[in-house]
């Protein structure tokens, strides 16, 4: 795991085409900015109000997306003291983008929606326990309202 910032966190507005029956929401593709590889691909629910965290990964890429609610997400970089150690993103169908981050950095999220909302991560690796550290919500304080 080489150095990371909050800076090589990449954003990456998606599509979303209109259609009868249904829109179709763009995820991700070979050749997008953030795209590594394939490894695996995986859902995971938030309940409205939870809040999941911290993690960090010490070589997954994750390319995060919200079809179904809204999440805010926030990535934490004890390193870095120049430009901020925070940086949140909501993302969902307030906002549909994809979140790319890099391997080395915290992260926690918590589910904005009234219902529950559903995050999709694609990864170059398969998810492996053994490449994640863990630290409880207690152990990196925030405010999680973050000027909502």
């Amino acid at each position: 795991m080489g150095t990371v910032a909050l800076e090589d966190i990449i954003v990456t507005p998606l599509k979303e085409i209109m259609t009868a029956g249904g829109n179709v929401l763009h995820a991700m593709k070979e050749g997008d900015s953030g795209y590594s590889g394939f490894g695996e691909a995986y859902f995971s629910w938030i309940d409205s109000g939870a809040i999941k965290g911290w993690k960090r990964h010490t070589e997954m890429i994750m390319n995060l997306v919200v079809p179904i609610g809204n999440v805010r997400f926030v990535f934490y970089d004890a390193q870095n003291k120049k430009s901020g150690q925070f940086r949140k993103y909501d993302i969902g169908v307030d906002h549909f983008a994809r979140i790319t981050v890099p391997p080395g950095l915290w992260f926690a999220f918590k589910g904005l929606s009234e219902q529950k909302s559903l995050i999709l991560n694609i990864s170059q690796v398969p998810h492996d326990p053994n490449e994640t550290e863990r630290k409880s919500l207690s152990e990196i304080s925030i405010d999680w309202k973050m000027n909502s």
